[in-house]
């Protein structure tokens, strides 16, 4: 019988990004505080002739089935290093919204990552897995661990946050993704001829994972790529703004956008914020889901 390996990975929401200047490389330092939502892929991999991928789920058409899908490099760069043949079919069955802001792409490559590990029984460590992740992107270490965590770096170096309770998030679904690249160009466009600080993170925004505490939380809050968001796709600030005034205690756009995340109170605040949002006609679809989440896990 031939054996599959399955691996559920989460979604994930940046609690605060701030962002740095354009580094000699092209990337920006980061101060990346990220929480994983329970909005989940499941990643598949099976013994096959050659690498394929397929996708199943919402927006499976504008997921790449090629080389360039991150699951498909995540196997290439594993079975590189240990000699393996990377013929495996990699199934996505996707959940996170794709290219928006959640690093559904990312949980896709710590996902095919973990499954081929398991698949072929490579012995890697998890400092050689998450070496592998950075090499990656920017985002997929923090697929892989999950939790919450701060990212800095280009986002890539992770340390452990302390998280004391639950907390609800609704996510908007706009038409159409935007372009992580492109976003971070109007970022730079924006503060073209400022002097951009340095990112830290916030001391009151982790207080308040700590603590467990939404009022807090959502007072500290941040996204510097967020003008930038807007600045490209102006009608986000029309969904923010119905979030707002369905009583979410913040809104801010996830990540790079165009998916917005209002934080709300507690599970039933969401569901009125879900559906007053839904409503309002400014976004395509919602979806509510809690944080923190566990990282890419074998099922």
């Amino acid at each position: 019988m031939t054996r599959s390996v399955t691996v559920r990975v989460p979604a994930k929401v940046n609690a605060q990004l701030a962002v740095g200047a354009p580094r000699p490389d092209g990337f920006h330092d980061l101060a990346n505080v990220f929480l994983a939502v329970g909005l989940y892929d499941e990643v598949t991999v099976t013994p096959a002739d050659a690498l394929s991928i397929t996708c199943s789920g919402p927006d499976a058409a504008q997921v790449p089935l090629d080389a360039t899908n991150l699951a498909a490099r995540a196997a290439i760069a594993l079975a590189a290093r240990h000699g393996i043949v990377p013929d495996v079919r990699i199934h996505i069955a996707k959940d996170i919204p794709v290219a928006g802001g959640m690093a559904g792409g990312s949980a896709d490559g710590a996902a095919a990552l973990l499954a081929c590990d398991a698949l072929w029984a490579t012995g890697a460590s998890r400092e050689e897995l998450l070496e592998i992740c950075a090499e990656l992107g920017s985002d997929v270490p923090f697929s892989l661990v999950g939790g919450a965590a701060l990212g800095t770096g280009r986002g890539e170096r992770l340390t452990t946050v302390e998280v004391g309770g639950t907390f609800h998030w609704v996510f908007a679904v706009a038409d159409g993704g935007l372009s992580t690249p492109a976003v971070y160009g109007e970022f730079d466009r924006l503060t073209a001829g400022e002097d951009v600080p340095e990112p830290a993170v916030s001391p009151a925004l982790l207080d308040a994972l700590r603590k467990g505490d939404a009022t807090a939380l959502a007072d500290a809050l941040g996204n510097d790529l967020q003008a930038a968001a807007l600045s490209l796709r102006p009608s986000l600030a029309d969904t923010l703004a119905a979030g707002t005034a369905a009583g979410a205690l913040a809104a801010l756009v996830s990540g790079s956008g165009p998916t917005t995340a209002f934080l709300t109170a507690d599970e039933e605040s969401a569901r009125k914020v879900s559906d007053a949002l839904l409503a309002s006609g400014t976004c395509r679809n919602t979806r509510v889901a809690a944080s923190p989440a566990p990282g890419a896990t074998v099922v």
